[in-house]
């Protein structure tokens, strides 16, 4: 058992906060907790907020969500795990299944007064777990707890897809592309809006239908009423916030379902929302999701061999750079700290 664990923590650095190197004595499962080797752990745009937020993150805090490891002790209570067994904690470890719960806001890893995987080693409740699929690595498991629970949540257990219908997604980082992966792998056609080219190229690549490059075709829900023949999109997931929610609304299908995700261009979104009525259409709002959402998505990933798109691996030291790469916008999927 480890005598200390390194990890990376919140340091307050003028208004806003800083990476700092930390360790912490050996951690000991209490009777119902998981004691994790995490092997890897990855970033979400969440984890820049919270850089930026010391009024709603303690001091202290270790971040980030999103990480697999390798089980190396259990509680005395705990009989579903072992040591060796290769795993992910849940988003919200608190929101096992059935409905959603404000309640289990305050359990989001990484954030508030919550510790997440940026170390070396964590404990979890043993009911937070998933089994990490056998055909993904640690790093490749370290991407799914927020982007592709999220991705699932909205599209499978709120939004109900259906092969054969359409989805539009904004952009292409880890929600845009879990998205598009999962749908293309249910037999729905996906449309993906980015401003470069070059990563529209890897999206039809991955499985994208149709691509508009909203740079050139700033217009993008003309254009998707026009690859649509006029009737528009079924699901759209919502990632941009004020700067994209209009045309959303206006791109999407009668009866269709956008699925409120991202706040990119903020968070003071004021839609329209009128049209929704006499389209017959709705939004859900989706945060994330629950345990039961994470068992269901890993269970199709592994019927359909999907495997997550990492951009870019950095080693333990370099975090901070790895925060650099998210914050530059130049990422294809997810960037990922190898802690192995």
């Amino acid at each position: 058992m480890p005598t200390t664990s390194r990890h990376f923590q919140l340091a307050s650095h003028g208004s806003i906060f800083e990476l700092n190197r930390g360790t912490r004595n050996g951690l000991a499962a209490q009777p119902q907790q998981v004691l994790i080797r995490v092997g890897a752990a990855s970033l979400n745009y969440r984890d820049l907020l919270t850089l930026q937020d010391p009024a709603s993150n303690r001091e202290g805090l270790i971040p980030l969500s999103d990480g697999a490891g390798t089980v190396v002790a259990v509680g005395a209570a705990v009989t579903r795990w072992k040591a060796g067994d290769r795993v992910s904690v849940n988003f919200f470890p608190a929101w096992q299944g059935g409905g959603y719960s404000p309640a289990v806001l305050a359990t989001a890893l990484g954030g508030g007064q919550t510790d997440g995987m940026l170390s070396e080693h964590v404990l979890a409740d043993a009911g937070a777990l998933v089994s990490v699929p056998d055909h993904l690595s640690l790093a490749e498991a370290a991407t799914l707890p927020c982007a592709a629970v999220t991705a699932w949540h909205a599209l499978f257990e709120r939004g109900q897809l259906q092969p054969g219908e359409t989805v539009l997604v904004q952009g292409t980082g880890g929600v845009a592309l879990f998205g598009l992966q999962l749908a293309a792998a249910h037999g729905a056609k996906v449309i993906v809006t980015s401003s470069s080219d070059a990563k529209l190229a890897r999206a039809r690549a991955l499985g994208a239908w149709k691509t508009i490059n909203y740079k050139t075709q700033p217009a993008w829900d003309a254009a998707a009423l026009d690859i649509t023949e006029g009737r528009g999109v079924d699901h759209i997931l919502e990632l941009g916030g004020p700067d994209t929610y209009d045309r959303s609304i206006g791109a999407i299908a009668p009866g269709g379902r956008i699925a409120q995700i991202g706040v990119l261009t903020g968070f003071a979104s004021r839609p329209n929302i009128l049209p929704l009525q006499f389209k017959n259409a709705s939004i859900h709002g989706i945060c994330v999701g629950s345990v039961q959402h994470f068992e269901r998505l890993t269970q199709f990933l592994s019927m359909h061999r999907i495997r997550p798109v990492v951009d870019k691996t950095f080693a333990f030291d370099d975090a901070p750079a790895a925060y650099a790469h998210l914050q530059s916008a130049s990422h294809f999927g997810k960037v990922v700290i190898d802690l192995s």
